[in-house]
């Protein structure tokens, strides 16, 4: 089944993302409810993305906007917590994302068990948060040095809210990236919940055939068949939300109607 075959035991999964609510010190942080609100939250939205069927499951601090390159050790360790309360519940691969700190998310994901992080880990990119070089050797060697050579590292070569520095295009990000050793490309749109260009998708594919490339924003059910005509997997957090809102809680229709898409695609493509 290849390589995110083997680790969610699917072909062609998906991957939905748990959105926390803001952490502390940031702005939205609510420090009355402090980081129960967020246990209890995620919790709920747990059991409904794994009662759904989802293939696998991302933990995301969404919520502290404005994002930050380098996060403060409260934030790792109010996302550890968050997913060391809700680890026995957890019955899916999951994966740690912290808005834009590949080592934290590492640090977190060593911690808690997480089979992947999601982040921006090649290139360079100008951004509404400023200048993105995420340095993937100093990375690399930083997974090595805590033991977690066993985390795959999810690269998003078309990172929202960015454009890329130079005139080298999405073939040639995704080259750079599967020679540097990323275990897959993660294709996005301008921003969390805006579909990407399925030009983009293709083009990524074929420049890397041998290396999983994943759909990472705006994906919906009616999509779904279209997505996986090209894509080795999904991710997906807004279109399964309430109302289609980033920030309300998963709507049980909306996830099941998505896996429900889902096994039919896969089923039609194993015809």
């Amino acid at each position: 089944m290849g390589a995110l075959g083997r680790l969610f035991g699917v072909p062609k999964p998906v991957i939905a993302m748990l959105h926390l609510p803001a952490l502390p010190g940031r702005p939205r942080h609510d420090r009355q409810a402090g980081v129960a609100e967020a246990v209890e939250f995620v919790g709920r939205d747990l059991e409904t993305l794994q009662d759904a069927g989802v293939d696998g499951l991302l933990f995301c601090n969404e919520a502290d906007i404005p994002y930050q390159l380098r996060v403060g050790p409260e934030i790792s360790a109010a996302m550890a917590s968050v997913i060391g309360q809700l680890r026995s519940d957890l019955r899916t691969p999951f994966g740690v994302n912290l808005l834009w700190d590949p080592i934290a998310s590492l640090a977190v994901a060593r911690a808690t068990g997480a089979r992947f992080v999601r982040e921006v880990l090649t290139g360079v990119y100008e951004s509404d948060l400023g200048m993105i070089e995420p340095r993937i050797g100093e990375i690399a060697a930083y997974r090595t040095a805590i033991g977690g050579d066993e985390i795959a590292l999810f690269d998003n070569i078309a990172p929202e809210f960015a454009s890329a520095i130079g005139s080298r295009g999405i073939a040639e990000r995704a080259r750079g990236a599967a020679f540097l050793g990323v275990d897959a490309i993660l294709i996005s749109g301008p921003a969390a919940g805006v579909p990407f260009e399925m030009s983009d998708l293709r083009i990524a594919k074929e420049a890397v055939p041998e290396v999983p490339v994943i759909a990472n924003t705006g994906v919906r059910a009616e999509r779904i068949a279209e997505i996986f005509s090209v894509a080795d997997g999904v991710i997906v957090g807004t279109s399964l939300k309430v109302d289609g809102v980033t920030w309300n809680p998963v709507d049980p229709d909306r996830a099941k109607e998505l896996m429900d898409a889902a096994q039919t695609a896969r089923a039609t493509r194993d015809r």
